[in-house]
């Protein structure tokens, strides 16, 4: 004889079990889709708060003509901080959504690697506060030169003049030179022969100076001038020339100083001194 209540007691079970797959399931399609919304919030947020603080430091910038390196400075750090807080608050929520184990180890991983990030802002900080550089300045840290390209609280971003990109957690720096602060001097050396006219080649570099500085003297501190002849080779004696230029200006201001000088030198015939020699070959009478 068939024992019902042994069938329905299967069966029951049986449904339970199913109920509690379904109940799984459904729990792990609401964390996916509480997962794909907090991605989604943390990316809006972060788009829509940069472009805030942009907008509102330009306003700034132009409203009471603060220093514009300085603006871009700040911009680069409040989008830094702003990712940094959303990231943050953004992980914890999505730990906190899977599981609670999780979001523990999150935060012990979280605590253990922010040992880094904390030495990295402080240090940050301290760069900002005392004004070591700002975006737009032209620095070498750590042996590393080129353009400050962002200061952000983690890292500073520096362009190197030859495209490279260096990321210099700012707890690492120690030794900066900034090579924006302050007139900058230029210069130029010139071998010339010892045959030319030593007064006439003075006066005709410092013609071309003048060219140079007619065209750059919104750039131009101290005009350039002949300094003198600084050493004599065995190939013509070197002239110098020196000047004074606004920061960050320096290095297309030398190569423009060069060419005005090469082209007067040229249009007049001034010969500049080269290693060639003249090879004279001596005919045999037949």
């Amino acid at each position: 004889m068939i024992n019902m209540t042994s069938i329905f007691t299967d069966l029951s079970v049986k449904l339970d079990k199913l109920s509690g797959v379904n109940l799984n399931i459904s729990k792990f399609f609401d964390d996916c889709f509480q997962i794909v919304i907090t991605i989604l919030l943390m990316y809006a947020t972060i788009k829509i708060g940069s472009k805030v603080i942009e907008k509102t430091l330009k306003k700034q910038h132009t409203m009471f003509s603060t220093d514009l390196k300085k603006a871009k400075t700040l911009s680069a750090v409040l989008q830094s901080l702003l990712k940094y807080v959303v990231y943050f608050f953004g992980i914890m929520t999505i730990f906190g959504t899977v599981n609670l184990t999780l979001a523990s180890i999150g935060g012990v991983t979280i605590g253990l690697a922010s040992q880094n990030l904390i030495k990295d802002v402080i240090n940050g900080f301290f760069i900002l506060f005392e004004n070591q550089y700002v975006v737009g300045d032209h620095v070498t840290i750590e042996e590393k030169s080129g353009m400050v390209e962002s200061i952000e609280l983690r890292v500073t971003k520096v362009r190197a003049f030859n495209g490279d990109l260096y990321i210099i957690p700012n707890g690492t720096i120690k030794d900066v030179t900034n090579h924006s602060r302050g007139n900058i001097s230029i210069s130029a050396l010139i071998c010339i022969d010892y045959k030319e006219d030593i007064d006439n080649v003075f006066k005709i570099i410092n013609l071309a100076c003048d060219n140079f500085y007619n065209q750059a003297k919104d750039e131009v501190i101290m005009k350039p001038e002949v300094f003198g002849i600084t050493e004599f080779k065995v190939i013509g004696m070197n002239i110098s020339v020196i000047g004074k230029v606004k920061p960050s200006t320096q290095a297309h201001n030398e190569v423009d100083l060069r060419r005005f000088i090469m082209y007067e030198l040229e249009k007049n015939n001034i010969k500049i001194a080269s290693n060639k020699t003249d090879t004279i070959t001596e005919g045999k009478n037949e």
